[in-house]
């Protein structure tokens, strides 16, 4: 990717993160406010002060620029060696940006091998998301919690937006030719990923086979072929 299409994208992305921190008009939920500056995480105090929905702060004396800086979103990720989904997720949130401890927002880098590489159905229980296609064709859907569920799913292209809602199950998949790249903004510093079929099937103690045999309406023997796929690593 071009370094001036990136640094647009990078901008772009940014401007829709400080938009999600804004104060909104009515009550929601979300992570907690910031109660001063800025609060660092100090990853290397986590038996120290109380930590209640974040990590603690380092000494302001010890905070430098580079707390503030995270240069992963630059590189792209292999997506082919090993990967049996076609995907790669590359994520600038609190925990590879401790400046970001307290400010209710990150960002994520999606990579996509061509023709068929998938970000599996997941969903972020603590955040909103807004993807941005920076190169490439994605089909993109969510499922509505609503009974019945529905599917709501469309084609993005490059620089097109689509928005996932907090905690709904949703994915996405390269249907073009080259490689895809998009661009996410959560308003959390830690959204959480919560992929479905590594959740059911990947557990650690695992869910009982005979609840997912109903549950999908299958044998026990299709649920452990299924989870031999997915040991807890």
């Amino acid at each position: 990717m071009a370094p001036n299409k990136l640094t647009t994208v990078l901008l772009a992305a940014c401007a829709v993160l400080l938009a999600l921190a804004a104060p909104p008009l009515v009550v929601v939920a979300g992570d907690p406010d910031m109660l001063q500056d800025i609060c660092v995480a100090d990853y290397k105090s986590l038996q120290g002060p109380l930590r209640v929905n974040g990590f603690p702060c380092k000494r302001e004396a010890n905070v430098t620029a580079d707390d503030f800086f995270f240069g992963g979103l630059a590189k792209a990720a292999d997506v082919y060696t090993g990967n049996a989904a076609g995907s790669a997720v590359t994520a600038a949130d609190v925990e590879t940006l401790p400046g970001l401890n307290t400010l209710g927002v990150s960002m994520a880098r999606t990579d996509y091998a061509p023709w068929g590489g998938v970000n599996p159905p997941h969903a972020h229980p603590r955040a909103t998301e807004i993807l941005f296609v920076v190169e490439g064709t994605l089909e993109v859907g969510f499922v509505t919690a609503a009974a019945p569920s529905r599917l709501l799913t469309r084609t993005v292209s490059g620089g097109e937006v689509f928005v996932f809602p907090r905690g709904l199950v949703h994915f996405q998949r390269s249907v073009g030719p080259a490689p895809a790249v998009a661009v996410s903004a959560f308003n959390s510093q830690l959204p959480g990923t919560q992929a479905a079929a590594a959740a059911l099937f990947g557990a650690a103690p695992a869910v009982p086979t005979d609840v997912l045999a109903r549950a999908f309406r299958t044998d026990a023997g299709v649920v452990e072929s299924i989870r031999s796929k997915f040991t807890p690593k």
